[in-house]
């Protein structure tokens, strides 16, 4: 293992988009193992430090590669072509449309019902996301429109929270009864 490859190249992954979470799984939990410091407990305490440093490094791997947005993100980067997302929040005005529909739909929502609407609309964007940024980047092998979807799917992401947290806010009540 070299602590300078990049996370697929860590975990023996072609370099892509498509992904098989499960294989992700396997493959983080074999380093793991690999990586343990009780493993070096007998080599002493630097050897200890050392194994300690590949632990971070592979979770850190782990949480980017097991996550497609951070994903898409990282190959982009990889490519040359980073997100920059806190300073280029540059949208299509048909994306940004949308957004605004979304918002005072979910401003106006009155009950689960409505909530679970506009959650499956959003479910549905995003897997149509996470399917453009597959062709993007693994067929296109066109990063930066890659980029601009990744930033789309951040939006999409967030405002998914959004949602979620008021139909917590809308069971809350119910369940207090």
């Amino acid at each position: 293992m070299n602590l300078q490859s990049n996370d697929f190249e860590l975990f023996g992954l072609a370099n892509r988009f498509e992904q098989d979470r499960a294989a992700i799984d396997a493959r983080w939990k074999d380093l793991q193992r690999e990586a343990h410091p009780d493993r070096f407990a007998a080599q002493g305490a630097a050897a200890q430090r050392v194994a300690m440093q590949w632990s971070v490094r592979i979770n850190e791997a782990y949480r980017r590669l097991k996550d497609p947005l951070k994903r898409a993100a990282y190959l982009c980067e990889l490519h040359a072509a980073p997100v920059n997302a806190e300073d280029n929040t540059a949208m299509p005005a048909a994306f940004l449309m949308q957004q605004m529909e979304w918002r005072e739909a979910l401003d106006e929502a009155r009950d689960a019902v409505e909530l679970d609407r506009l959650a499956g609309a959003v479910r549905s964007a995003r897997h149509e996301a996470l399917q453009e940024c597959a062709r993007l980047i693994d067929t296109e092998h066109d990063y930066l429109a890659a980029v601009r979807q990744v930033r789309a799917l951040m939006f999409i992401e967030r405002f998914a929270s959004d949602v979620e947290a008021q139909m917590d806010r809308i069971d809350a009540p119910e369940q207090g009864q």
